[in-house]
């Protein structure tokens, strides 16, 4: 059984994985952001990435220890 996909809305068009993984309550601090990432524990849309500042878009997902959420961006007017 696969886990859900929380949505995280963020205020902008695209928003830094750093960033992100704040937001969404997955990590404490930005500290513990970097520490994940660099230990190849974060995945985005299904693959491991390294960087911290990656931007993110609408509709990119998130993986941190079983945890998935998925970028909800405001409509573009």
């Amino acid at each position: 059984m696969s886990n859900p996909i929380d949505d995280v809305p963020i205020r902008d068009s695209m928003i830094r994985l750093g960033q992100l993984l704040k937001l969404a309550n997955l990590v404490e601090d930005g500290v513990e952001a970097a520490e994940l990432i660099k230990n190849g524990l974060v995945k985005v849309n299904g693959e491991i990435d390294d960087r911290r500042g990656r931007q993110l878009h609408n509709g990119d997902t998130v993986t941190v220890n079983g945890q998935t959420v998925r970028v909800v961006a405001p409509e573009e007017s």
